[in-house]
């Protein structure tokens, strides 16, 4: 998100954005795709989707890794509102170590993480290998997410990264990808590279995923009903 409020105090534009998300509950129907359902394990998104964390089983349990920034304030007391747990080290790279070595303690505990792989301050949509190195120190998965609609609800950010988040009512789809595995011997590059293809190709695919969902009528469903959905053709 781009210093959009720099006048104004963090906590007192997350209140506002949290009663919107509290209010856009009742507009927005999520359905999870192939979710792989292991534990514990990192989702790994883009920046520009981080609102598919609001799709995330288990939100207790989860600890989302967010900046030190100004705007990562703002983004971090929305979420802890939300009833998420937020992972935030100090501002540069002492920061970061910090900040790692909070999230590979929480995994090490049997919780889930989340991370914004090409965060904070892009190139948009480059997977750094950080999460890579975490996941390996950690011996849990990462799991790659991405989530759409076809909706013309998007309220979008005039930011690097385009953050969208629903406005509405939105049909939404979390599409998962298959887990990814680092063990001591793997190469942190090739790891790296899996998994940007793991979510290009998600990016591809997430489009005809919406269409199954909505052929099965999965959002005429109760939501109690249809949270989840096997596709992975």
């Amino acid at each position: 998100m781009v210093r959009l409020f720099q006048d104004i105090q963090a906590k007192d534009v997350a209140k506002v954005i949290y009663k919107i998300f509290h209010m856009q509950e009742m507009f927005t129907h999520i359905v999870r795709v192939d979710f792989p359902d292991v534990k514990p394990c990192i989702y790994a998104m883009w920046h520009r989707n981080q609102m598919s964390v609001y799709g995330l089983p288990d939100i207790s349990k989860l600890h989302v890794l967010v900046s030190r920034s100004k705007d990562g304030e703002i983004i971090a007391d929305v979420i802890e509102h939300m009833g998420f747990k937020t992972i935030r080290g100090s501002k540069g790279k002492t920061g970061a170590v910090e900040a790692s070595m909070q999230m590979l303690s929480i995994l090490k505990e049997g919780e889930d993480g989340a991370m914004m792989v090409d965060g904070p301050k892009g190139p948009p949509e480059v997977v750094k290998d950080g999460i890579i190195k975490l996941a390996k120190m950690a011996g849990v998965p990462i799991v790659p997410v991405s989530w759409y609609s076809t909706n013309f609800t998007w309220l979008k950010f005039p930011s690097w990264d385009g953050l969208r988040m629903p406005l509405f009512r939105t049909n939404l789809v979390n599409l998962y990808g298959k887990p990814i595995y680092v063990s001591e011997e793997d190469d942190i590059e090739q790891k790296r590279q899996e998994l940007q293809d793991s979510l290009d190709e998600l990016e591809r695919k997430i489009p005809e995923a919406y269409k199954e969902v909505y052929r099965w009528g999965q959002f005429r469903r109760k939501r109690s009903d249809s949270s989840q959905f096997k596709w992975n053709p």
